[in-house]
């Protein structure tokens, strides 16, 4: 009887040190990846992304020695830089107001599964529409000042799965399109396994009760 008294009485004082500062120092760390904030960090991120890409390109460009190529070129660049910075906007947009759905998606039992499935669908919409307005936009621009020459501007840009020639008017949406459905589709089936687990565990739950 004395060694289980003893025994409470060890566990006791160690949940007593345990409760001190240096075992909990941790605990505001632990708290935020428990909570979707963590997940906040995510579309910030992208959303921060999305508003230092056009600078990050033009650096690229200004530094791969694109502008020696000649005037047309130049003024290639100048008019698909502002197609790309109007793209990068809407992304930001598209990030910057997806990030309010996770107050919703953060109450759920199976939060990270409905979360990375929302952050794929974000990243598969915020790719295709990149790649539909640049595409689009910043070929038929560009198409004016370079003809056939229009790939050097993608492959410039960072952009050279859109080496198509002027036909990319055509092809980057199209592009796009795909990009987004296959990302939608993926993301789905994230949700509908998560749908599938909770339900199942909801007609187990239920039919124990009916038992009893």
């Amino acid at each position: 009887m004395s060694d289980l008294n003893n025994d409470g009485n060890k566990r006791s004082k160690f949940e007593q040190m345990s409760d001190k500062p240096f075992f909990t120092f941790s605990k505001p760390y632990l708290d935020f990846i428990d909570k979707s904030k963590l997940y906040n960090l995510v579309y910030f991120v992208m959303a921060a992304a999305n508003l230092i890409l056009p600078f990050v390109i033009l650096y690229k460009v200004i530094d791969s020695g694109f502008f020696r190529l000649g005037a047309k070129f130049i003024f290639a660049f100048i008019f698909s830089w502002i197609v790309i910075v109007f793209a990068c906007w809407i992304g930001f947009q598209m990030w910057w107001n997806r990030r309010k759905k996770l107050a919703n998606i953060g109450t759920s039992e199976f939060s990270a599964t409905l979360i990375f499935s929302d952050i794929l669908q974000t990243f598969g919409e915020w790719l295709g529409t990149l790649t539909a307005i640049i595409g689009a936009g910043a070929g038929l621009l560009a198409s004016i000042f370079l003809g056939d020459d229009i790939n050097y501007l993608f492959r410039a840009i960072g952009m050279s799965y859109l080496g198509f020639g002027p036909i990319v008017v055509i092809i980057g949406p199209i592009i796009g399109f795909f990009i987004l459905i296959l990302f939608r589709f993926l993301a789905e089936q994230l949700r509908l396994l998560a749908s599938l687990v909770n339900n199942t565990k909801e007609i187990a739950e239920n039919i124990k009760n009916n038992v009893k």
